[in-house]
């Protein structure tokens, strides 16, 4: 059952005849809930925290600070204390105006962290965040259970073949172009159902390949070309793709549409990125891929309680 409180405001662009919203405020259908794979079944009634860990030089926020494995382990360790769900491993960064790197390098970046992760006794699902198979492959076999792709299953021909086998998570987001040149001039006539065409076209291409309906999350990729507009429109009717049943991963943190809003650098995006989340939540994003996890984790959490609260008042 869907719980929702209706108020007067526009729920698009400007100038819509829809006079009214719906909020999504506790509890979604059970299809959408659960996350499934492996031997792993994620809640997603609830806020779930991704953590995100670049072993990179160059990421648009944390480049550099996890690129040596201890650092980066130690970090892992950090954000387990802090209550993360589940850890997001990337070595290659996808920041706009960024270069691929070579398949080597990729791996021996992240190939050390999640195996020192996993020596280090941490349990929680550990999600390797790339869009090749090259990597995909030796991360899973050293521990990930997760595939974070930014292409969406687009780059690499059999990686949807390869998560089936394994019965693997997969999250399908949305980039409108390369990272090189995502950020020129991106363009859309409604960037909502845009995304839902192609969240749909993926969905369908995933499950032709043999990956189950439940091992699907959905990312639309705040910031993988688009503009502040773009992204704000995501945020607010992130709803309109729950009618594919599977959870939505949100990824504001730090973004540079939270500084175009707060005119601030990207070390001082932590209350923005509060608010991103929290917002977005309301519209029903559930998994949020941040690089904050405590002050995230409790500014959501107090929120969803007292959405619950009001929904059981309502029930």
């Amino acid at each position: 059952m869907i719980h929702s409180l209706t108020l007067t405001w526009s729920p698009r662009a400007i100038g819509c005849s829809i006079s009214t919203i719906t909020l999504i405020l506790a509890v979604m259908p059970d299809t959408v809930n659960i996350w499934n794979f492996v031997n792993h079944s994620i809640d997603c009634s609830r806020p779930i925290i991704m953590g995100i860990i670049n072993t990179t030089p160059d990421s648009f926020s944390d480049g550099g600070q996890f690129l040596e494995p201890d650092v980066a382990i130690e970090q892992a360790v950090r954000m387990v204390d802090e209550g993360v769900d589940i850890l997001d491993i990337g070595g290659e960064s996808t920041r706009p105006g960024s270069d691929a790197v070579p398949v080597d390098e990729e791996l021996n970046r992240v190939i050390p962290v999640i195996e020192g992760i996993r020596d280090a006794g941490i349990a929680i699902p550990i999600s390797i965040d790339t869009r090749r198979l090259e990597v995909a492959e030796p991360a899973v076999e050293s521990g990930a259970v997760i595939v974070n792709d930014v292409s969406g299953l687009r780059d690499s021909p059999y990686m949807a073949d390869f998560i089936a086998e394994k019965n693997l998570g997969i999250v399908i987001m949305h980039m409108l172009g390369r990272p090189r040149s995502m950020q020129v001039s991106p363009g859309y006539e409604d960037v909502i159902n845009e995304i839902g065409q192609f969240f749909g076209d993926q969905i369908d291409f995933a499950e032709s390949r043999g990956i189950p309906h439940e091992n699907i999350a959905l990312d639309p990729g705040i910031g993988f070309g688009k503009h502040l507009e773009h992204n704000l429109t995501i945020l607010r009717d992130c709803s309109e793709w729950l009618k594919y049943h599977r959870p939505l991963v949100i990824g504001p943190s730090r973004k540079r549409f939270i500084g175009e809003i707060l005119d601030n650098d990207v070390t001082d995006r932590l209350n923005g990125t509060i608010g991103a989340c929290v917002a977005s939540m309301l519209y029903g994003g559930r998994i949020f891929r941040v690089h904050d996890v405590r002050p995230v984790r409790e500014a959501l959490e107090v929120a969803y309680r007292i959405m619950g609260v009001k929904t059981e008042h309502n029930a």
